[in-house]
This record gives structure tokens, C-alpha cells and sequence, in this order.
């Protein structure tokens, strides 16, 4: 395959679509979408986000040490991409978009009601970064949306319908059909020796 060099720069993609809620220590709620969110530890179950030093949201996060991390559906595109381009310093993004806060269980911050996946953080580490911070968060609890189970607790997972961002073409994108099974399907090519 023929390749072009880029040089260095933020084009990797698929990355999650997702909406960071945050409180000031006032209580009040924010909330700001970010691209650069992952799982990044299974024991202990730890999440990790990186924010513009200079973002409410980070300020947020540093003095209150909570955040919720946020599944973006497909159908929440312009209302993610408004929360990334507005600050909660000066607009009420809640009310602006249409969204609206559920309480969570193990933190002050709030779920964001309208996604189906959210995730309850507890800043445990931060990194310095240039003008951003890698904030690792704890895990401490997981809310899915409970039309995405069946009688028998099966989950399907295309009732989550999650939005991607294409970091450096600066689009957003729904996902298509399953591929393979993971930690199944590749036992295919395994060759025992």
C-alpha cells in the first residue's frame, strides 16, 4: 500500500465521541465534548481524558477530582459537536442543546440523561502534557442504557449507536455492521507449533 506522511499531527482515527461532565465547586454542571477518551487500565478500571489546561472543564476536574464520562449516540452529533465548540464560561450549554442531568451514584457530577453509556470517574493522576492534561480516572461505576438488554441480560450493542470523530479531517461518523468477534474470530490464524 502506497502512504502519504502526514508528519506529526492529531490524524488518527477512529476516536470516541464523548461528553465530559464536570461540576464547579459551586455544584454547577458542565459540560464539554472530547475525542481523546479511552480505557486505559482493567485492573484497577481506569479511564483516561485529555483536556486544554485552559478548559472550565479541566478546571472542574482539578479542584473537584470527579468527572463523568459521557457516550455520544449517533443521533446527539450536533448537539456534541455544540458542547465542543461553545464554553460553559459564558452559555448554558444544557439548555442550549436540549440535554438534560441525571444524578450519578458514586459521584457529585452528573450523568448526561440523553446517553446510553456513562462512566463515573475519580482523578487518581494527571499528566502534563504541553498545554494539555492526561487525566486518569478511576472507575467506579458504569451506567448502560437499559433497552440495550434483553430478557436474559444480553447486551446488543447497536442500541448505543456510538459516534466517532475523525481527528484531523474534523468529521463524525456513525458506525456500520460487526466485523468479527474479538478474542475469537483471530483464533482462526493461530498456528500451534
Amino acid at each position: 500500500m502506497l502512504k502519504r506522511q502526514l508528519g506529526p499531527c492529531v490524524t488518527y482515527f477512529p476516536q470516541p465521541t464523548s461528553i465530559i461532565t464536570s461540576v464547579n465547586s459551586e455544584g454547577t454542571a458542565n459540560l464539554m465534548t472530547a475525542s481523546w477518551v479511552g480505557i486505559v487500565s482493567k485492573t484497577p478500571p481506569t479511564m483516561a481524558i485529555s483536556l486544554n489546561k485552559g478548559r472550565q472543564t479541566y478546571d472542574n476536574i482539578s479542584k473537584q477530582k470527579e468527572f463523568v464520562v459521557n457516550m455520544v449516540p449517533a443521533s446527539l452529533a450536533v448537539e456534541a459537536d455544540f458542547c465542543g465548540i461553545r464554553s460553559g464560561k459564558n452559555h448554558d450549554k444544557l439548555e442550549q442543546a436540549g440535554l438534560s442531568l441525571q444524578p450519578a451514584e458514586c459521584v457529585k457530577v452528573p450523568l448526561l440523561n440523553e446517553s446510553p453509556l456513562n462512566v463515573e470517574c475519580r482523578l487518581v493522576q494527571e499528566v502534563e502534557l504541553g498545554d494539555y492534561r492526561l487525566l486518569m480516572g478511576e472507575i467506579l461505576q458504569i451506567h448502560a442504557a437499559e433497552s440495550a438488554f434483553d430478557e436474559a441480560g444480553k447486551m446488543d450493542v447497536r442500541c448505543f449507536d456510538p459516534l466517532v470523530y475523525l481527528g484531523g479531517v474534523r468529521e463524525y461518523w456513525d458506525l456500520g455492521n460487526m466485523r468479527a468477534a474479538a478474542y475469537a474470530d483471530g483464533q482462526r490464524l493461530v498456528v500451534d507449533k
